[in-house]
């Protein structure tokens, strides 16, 4: 198990600031009382409690998938 989780951690490298870290957050958040609120319904709702969950998981782990197909970094270089 712990194999696993070192090689997770060696391929899922930072490339989110504190930032985005923040917005992504706020954004979950937003859809949870959305939805809530039922400001929202049907499948509209669950889209968007869907990316929710995958803001949440991506602040949470300071990693985005998209950011690393791209070649995108928000977060800033670590000096040597």
């Amino acid at each position: 198990m712990l194999f696993l989780l070192n090689i997770f951690t060696n391929a899922m490298n930072n490339n989110i600031s504190t930032a985005d870290r923040v917005i992504r957050f706020i954004l979950f958040t937003l859809a949870i009382v959305a939805f809530i609120l039922e400001w929202i319904d049907g499948v509209y709702a669950y889209v968007l409690i869907g990316l929710g969950t995958v803001f949440l998981l991506t602040s949470l782990l300071s990693f985005c998938p998209i950011y690393r197909v791209f070649g995108w970094n928000s977060a800033r270089k670590k000096k040597p």
